[in-house]
């Protein structure tokens, strides 16, 4: 089973949700374009812009970490650790709970850091 392929359909869902959440704020706020200072509009267009952000950077690395073969747990444990990270992050942002976005933003750094130092020291030849 390719972990980039469970990846893409987590965080692939995760965006899209947030999308529609967006879209959903727009038509139930009435706002065309932009935040209209609204702050659960900016709630919902953050959240969905973070995701994308750090979904993009870390579908990189995990797809890199997958053609270099590495072992299948540690890939999955940071592509698995960062899914769960991310809902925890746009949880906390939706839902203004402070804690669950400050740990969802934790454990997102710590998945791209750890597949980061995965892929250096795989290209070092370290493992």
């Amino acid at each position: 089973m390719s972990v980039f392929a469970v990846y893409v359909l987590c965080t692939g869902l995760l965006v899209t949700l947030l999308a529609l959440n967006v879209s959903r704020m727009r038509i139930r706020l009435r706002i065309a374009n932009g935040d209209g200072g609204n702050v659960l509009m900016k709630s919902a267009i953050r959240a969905h812009a973070n995701a994308v952000e750090h979904v993009t950077i870390q579908g990189l690395i995990v797809l890199a970490l997958e053609l270099r073969q590495i072992t299948a747990l540690p890939l999955a444990v940071v592509a698995g650790g960062f899914c769960i990270a991310r809902l925890l992050h746009a949880w906390g942002m939706l839902g203004h709970a402070f804690q669950l976005r400050r740990i969802g933003a934790g454990g997102t750094y710590l998945a791209e850091l750890g597949g980061l130092l995965l892929l250096g020291l795989q290209l070092s030849g370290a493992i």
